[in-house]
């Protein structure tokens, strides 16, 4: 934070107009440029810096507000945003400012960073994979550099990638530093390319990679492999990843909530009326549950523990087991005079209970009172 008041350092009044806030920070920014004072670069660069700053205040109208009301010091204490700017920073932000009649600012350094592009794959995982977690072996075709490309030094730029321009305004010239427009700032030239590769040195492989798939992993999930993506063009620069996406395959006996498992289990009419023991399938071993005699259709029984693990692999979620009743579509002469004769029956009389939970109770109490 620069301690001398804003207005001062731009040489302006309190009143001053946009346009004038611009001019003065425009002249200011020329005469301070650290390309202009080699023999005092320090004490410019400082003083650009801060007309900089100050510009970056007072150009703003909520913020010059602000500065006005509060005032220099207390203004400081009520902004808390970081105001230590670089050159490059002030080039970036501002650069239409200095560029208007001043040419050239705005290409104070310019460097290309080079990366390879990323890749999408997708891949299915049946549940039991995605329960126990698992390494797939998976082959894919990426573009790797050649190491047969053959190159020259750039005569240009002499292999450093960049050059000087030398810039003429109505001010003066600035000298200022670009990628090399003969290499693009590689620093060097391809002097032969061999059968099979491109222009950017570049050959298709197939290349048999690991994926680790992290146990609980949910459907639509996307993992990243770093550097498993195509290399940057003729190998300068970061290799880019490979993105995979992860499709989960429908279980034939489970459906999937979150890291929650729910199983249809039908009985019988008698059963339901009778109780009964059950086998229930999980991907921990076979569980023997108790259907009390009873149980009406609809009603869910909780095995805790018996779902799919949590990604952060702290426990694991719940198996829910929704009881339905099976009723045949046809039934012999006899069944039927015996179910006409029970039917009288008060016993067989639909009751409804108060205090029996609806199916959508049970449902909310599944979700939200885990």
């Amino acid at each position: 934070m620069n301690n001398k008041d804003y207005y001062q350092i731009l040489g302006i009044d309190r009143h001053a107009n946009s346009d004038e806030i611009k001019r003065a920070y425009r002249k200011l920014a020329f005469k301070y440029h650290p390309d202009r004072n080699i023999n005092n670069k320090q004490e410019a660069e400082d003083k650009f810096k801060a007309a900089a700053e100050a510009y970056s205040i007072l150009s703003d109208k909520q913020k010059r507000l602000q500065y006005d009301q509060y005032g220099h010091e207390n203004y400081h204490e009520f902004d808390h945003q970081k105001s230590d700017l670089n050159v490059e920073d002030i080039f970036s932000s501002f650069g239409d400012i200095l560029n208007d009649g001043l040419g050239g600012f705005t290409d104070f350094v310019e460097t290309t960073k080079q990366q390879g592009d990323n890749l999408r794959i997708k891949i299915r995982l049946e549940l039991n994979e995605i329960n126990n977690g698992i390494i797939k072996k998976i082959k894919v075709k990426r573009m790797k550099f050649s190491k047969d490309v053959q190159f020259k030094v750039c005569p240009l730029c002499h292999g450093t990638g960049s050059i000087n321009k030398l810039s003429h305004t109505f001010l003066g010239q600035i000298q200022t530093t670009i990628n090399c427009t003969q290499c693009f700032g590689l620093g060097k030239l391809i002097l032969r390319i061999p059968r099979g590769v491109n222009n950017q040195g570049l050959k298709q492989v197939e290349e048999l990679i690991n994926i680790k798939i992290p146990a609980g992993i949910k459907n639509k999930m996307h993992i990243k492999v770093l550097g498993k993506g195509n290399d940057a063009p003729f190998g300068l620069g970061q290799k880019g990843d490979l993105i995979v996406l992860v499709e989960e395959i429908p279980h034939p006996n489970f459906q999937r909530n979150g890291d929650n498992l729910f199983y249809d289990l039908y009985i019988s009419i008698p059963q339901a009326i009778l109780g009964t023991y059950e086998y229930i399938p999980t991907f921990n071993g076979t569980v023997r549950i108790k259907i009390s005699p009873g149980s009406q259709g609809g009603k869910i029984l909780r095995l805790k523990g018996k779902g799919l693990p949590q990604m952060n692999g702290f426990g694991r979620g719940d198996l829910f087991i929704h009881i339905n009743i099976w009723v045949p579509k046809t039934i012999s002469q006899e069944h039927k005079l015996w179910f006409q004769n029970i039917n009288k029956d008060p016993h067989f009389a639909p009751k409804h209970n108060q205090n029996n939970k609806s199916f959508l109770d049970k449902i909310k109490e599944i979700y939200y009172n885990d």
